[in-house]
Parts: structure tokens; sequence; C-alpha cells
């Protein structure tokens, strides 16, 4: 039986159910549900993880395409219990209402920051207008990412 090998959060995972999305794989059969299922087409970035340091809409995105690549998801950002810089940004600019879509959002801001270090914040807005946030927290985001820039 074929099996899918991926490297998730630093650990070496493996699936034999070929027919799954990215998404489902992660939160049924490895348990990390930090990335959600929202609209289920891709549009809403609320299952947001980096393949291989690309943004990707898990959802949407087949098991079969993180083959012999690097999957990281929010579970796998914070090191020894401290959180990771965009993770407590988050935080200090309570860029979050209900919280839904905020892993989605780390993600896709870390993304960005791993591309281009100092963006502007028009930079950061259009990078971040693929996500939604139901809650409208979109200045808070900015802000919280520029609090990043600001201190890198």
């Amino acid at each position: 039986m074929k099996k899918i090998r991926c490297t998730v959060n630093g650990q070496s995972r493996q699936s034999d159910r070929l027919d799954q999305s990215l998404l489902v794989f992660l939160r049924d059969q490895l348990g990390l549900t930090g990335a959600k299922l929202s609209c289920g087409e891709g549009a809403c970035g609320a299952c947001t993880v980096l393949l291989d340091g690309v943004a990707v809409r898990a959802c949407v995105t087949p098991l079969t395409d993180a083959a012999d690549r690097t999957v990281m998801t929010i579970e796998g950002l914070a090191v020894d219990g401290a959180l990771h810089p965009l993770q407590q940004a988050f935080l200090d600019a309570d860029a979050f209402q209900c919280g839904y879509c905020t892993p989605g959002m780390i993600m896709a801001a870390l993304a960005l920051l791993q591309h281009s270090p100092v963006p502007t914040p028009r930079e950061i807005a259009t990078h971040m207008a693929g996500n939604l946030c139901r809650c409208g927290m979109y200045a808070r985001i900015i802000e919280a990412i520029q609090q990043v820039v600001a201190h890198e």
C-alpha cells in the first residue's frame, strides 16, 4: 500500500489515505486543530499553513501535494513554551476577537515576513487581504505584524 510521507512541525509523519486534503490529515489524523475548516473552498484563509515555507490553503491542498515536503502549522511555532514573536504580537495588539481566523492569519503573516522581512503597511494589507476576519480586526492584525517588523 502506498503511503504519503511528509515532515509536519519538524516530525516525520505518514498516511496511507491518499484521497484526503492536507487539512483533514492535519486535523483528523494528527490532532493539529489550529488550522480551521471554514469555507472549504480556499477562499477565507482559516486553514492556512506553510508548505515548504509558502502559505497554502490546507482545505483545498491534496495531501499528495505534501509528499516529501515540510508542513508548518500554528502548533509548530512556539519553541519550548515561548510564543513565536507573531503570536505574541497578536496577543499584545489584541488582534483577534473570536480567534477563529487567528491561526491562519499568523501563518499567512509568517509567510509574508519570510519572503519580505520589512514590508510596508500597504504590502501587509495587500498580502493579508486573502485572509478573512469576520470580526473585523484588520487594523489590529496589521498593527501586530508591524510590531514584529519594528522589533526585527
